[in-house]
């Protein structure tokens, strides 16, 4: 089990090849990110809806995309999200993005995950970025502690409280990355994009298997 988290901003109709190898690849896989069009859409997709499918029944996590805008999105919006990834695409999971990393938004997230919760979210993955308080740690069960180049990454200063919880509650998301990258998270991806859409393209270790 490699625990790869793949957040593959795709749609299948233009990169059939790349969903098949996620699909292929599920063994390898803590989760995949759905991510129709920067949340769930206007609209259920079918081309969505099918991945969906397909990687459900191959076992593989299915988390819904949803941006938080650093709490700056309002509570209904966010739940309207996660209710249409539910209703739409079944998703069993949620990744709530742009997540703040200070102590003063925890109520607010704290909220949205309960939220989650009620729409059927088993899996709650919250990315920050960067480590955040400790608190969120409360109610999420994985926290993307890095996400940017692999040239940041080498500078990564790893906070000591983090020794204190298992390796799977933290999540390293590195982009413009060689093939030989090594990131330390227990869950990771790292791909070769970069910017302004680096989460068009495969994890390394899924190019190789194609």
């Amino acid at each position: 089990m490699e625990n790869l988290l793949v957040p593959l901003y795709e749609h299948p109709a233009d990169r059939p090849e790349a969903w098949e190898a996620v699909i292929r690849a599920a063994p390898r896989l803590y989760g995949v990110v759905l991510n129709p069009d920067s949340g769930p859409g206007a609209a259920p997709d079918p081309a969505f809806a099918a991945v969906a499918a397909r990687l459900r029944s191959a076992g593989v996590r299915v988390l819904g995309y949803v941006d938080t805008d650093y709490a700056r999105r309002p509570h209904a919006a966010v739940v309207q999200d996660l209710l249409r990834h539910r209703d739409w695409y079944a998703a069993d999971g949620a990744f709530l993005d742009q997540v703040t990393s200070g102590p003063e938004a925890l109520t607010h997230y704290r909220r949205l995950a309960v939220a989650a919760r009620e729409a059927g979210a088993a899996t709650l993955v919250l990315n920050h970025g960067v480590h955040p308080d400790p608190g969120y740690l409360r109610f999420a069960d994985v926290l993307v502690t890095f996400e940017g180049t692999w040239a940041t990454y080498q500078d990564l200063d790893v906070p000591p409280w983090t020794a204190a919880y298992p390796a799977d509650r933290f999540c390293h998301l590195v982009y413009a990355a060689p093939a030989d990258a090594v990131v330390a998270a227990r869950i990771r991806c790292a791909v070769p994009g970069d910017r302004p859409h680096p989460w068009g393209t495969l994890p390394h270790a899924l190019e190789a298997a194609r």
